[in-house]
């Protein structure tokens, strides 16, 4: 990703976490005021979604510095890094929450519904799904895997609030109270599926997942008519950070100006095709006709 997307990211990130931390400050005063514990636990979900973006902007600052001599590939691994980081928190939040959940089934209270906290909880709904939706699509504009992450995450709150919107409903209706807790460890479950989907994207990318499809490479080297055989095909990073190495097989007398040519051919077609991010090592290997 260029420093130019780099900044782009950061000021989308701002925006969203100004978003966040109105929209987790209205439901915890309101699940506070009302003693839903369901509702305060989907406020401080929305908090984590705040802290996550906080912890985005982190790693943004590292990931966007330039190439050095100690770090040759360049700091894009910070960005993954900080998704990790974003992966434990939620962990740690859903944990904090069951417990509290488990707690309140000894006890339970019965929330207090006014139409002003169903207001309330509707339009910080409104909110995320505006922000997830900006967030998502910004996120692919740019090739930003913490945008695309954080609006999956961000996407997981939707249907926590939704949930949270149904049992306050329920309560008003007469359902007992101790489907308050219940929806906490709903909840929690969200917040830990969340957890789980940030760690297996990030743990991917730092165990060097195969990100491109093989067979989509072979695709695109069967155009050049120069070239007789691939193999040897490999590709690593994140989508905003492909590299990819392969070994070609051509005529043995082919110059060394024709080969430096075709590589550079290999490596424009791959980003206009499959990635456009791509860093291509090509190894040439001379063909010989068994015949």
């Amino acid at each position: 990703m260029v420093n130019t997307n780099y900044k782009k990211v950061k000021q989308v990130l701002w925006v969203i976490l100004f978003a966040n931390l109105g929209v987790a400050l209205l439901k915890i005063l309101i699940g506070t005021s009302i003693k839903s514990a369901s509702m305060t636990a989907d406020g401080f979900h929305s908090i984590s979604d705040g802290t996550s973006n906080i912890v985005g902007l982190i790693g943004i600052s590292f990931a966007s510095k330039p190439k050095d001599k100690e770090h040759p590939y360049g700091h894009n691994k910070f960005e993954v890094i900080s998704g990790l980081f974003i992966g434990g928190m939620l962990f740690f939040l859903g944990a904090k929450i069951i417990i509290e959940a488990l707690s309140r089934f000894k006890n339970p209270v019965a929330p207090t519904i006014t139409m002003a906290s169903l207001i309330v909880l509707v339009i910080t709904l409104i909110i995320n799904i505006l922000v997830c939706t900006y967030e998502y699509r910004i996120g692919k504009k740019l090739n930003s895997y913490i945008l695309v992450s954080d609006s999956l995450h961000t996407k997981s709150d939707i249907f926590v609030s939704i949930g949270v919107l149904m049992t306050l409903v329920g309560v008003k209706l007469g359902i007992p109270a101790i489907i308050d807790p219940i929806a906490s460890l709903i909840v929690a479950g969200f917040i830990l599926h969340a957890s789980y989907e940030v760690f297996e994207s990030t743990i991917d990318v730092l165990v060097d997942k195969a990100v491109i499809d093989e067979d989509d490479i072979k695709k695109v080297i069967k155009e050049f008519e120069s070239i007789k055989g691939v193999h040897n095909i490999r590709s690593r990073g994140s989508e905003n950070n492909v590299y990819i190495d392969m070994h070609i097989l051509v005529e043995p007398k082919i110059t060394v100006e024709d080969s430096h040519m075709l590589t550079h051919d290999i490596e424009e077609i791959i980003k206009e095709k499959i990635n456009k991010s791509a860093q291509v090592i090509v190894h040439i290997e001379p063909y010989y006709d068994k015949k």
